[in-house]
């Protein structure tokens, strides 16, 4: 499972010119489910994503987390993060989980987030052609592989 988190001021999903999530100061998460990935690597990312230090402190240096300053999560589902693009010029999703295997995974995580304490987390919708905007503060962007946690 692969999670892209970036550092925002602001977040926001829109599908049909309808906003569906939006956060404010907090992480926005892409995420990829890929083929092989079970709870236990979703259980991986939610013990982590939380209390990943990425914030300023008073001093400029990155030593607080999501928790630690009430921050909000915006998290959307992402295939294209499974792709493979060693061969040729067209990249390839056969590592990507199933829809029905990645949305259960999806679900579970955005549940397990909403449940440690983050006041606030938003949702895209899964499968949808979706618009995201950010203002992603840093910039700080990281990148979570669940097979490497």
């Amino acid at each position: 499972m692969i999670a892209l988190i970036q550092r925002v001021s602001y977040s926001s999903v829109v599908i049909d010119g309808r906003e569906v999530g939006k956060t404010d100061k907090g992480f926005m998460i892409l995420l990829g489910v890929e083929q092989g990935d079970t709870k236990e690597d979703a259980d991986k990312l939610i013990k982590k994503i939380p209390v990943l230090r990425i914030f300023e402190d008073e001093n400029g240096k990155m030593n607080l987390s999501c928790l630690d300053i009430d921050g909000e999560i915006l998290v959307v589902s992402q295939f294209t993060l499974c792709a493979d693009c060693s061969h040729g010029r067209r990249p390839s999703f056969t590592s990507s989980a199933p829809p029905d295997t990645a949305n259960a995974l999806y679900l579970y995580l955005v549940e397990g987030l909403r449940r440690s304490g983050i006041k606030k987390v938003d949702t895209g919708e899964f499968g949808a052609d979706m618009k995201v905007s950010l203002l992603n503060d840093g910039p700080v962007t990281i990148i979570l592989n669940s097979k490497e946690i």
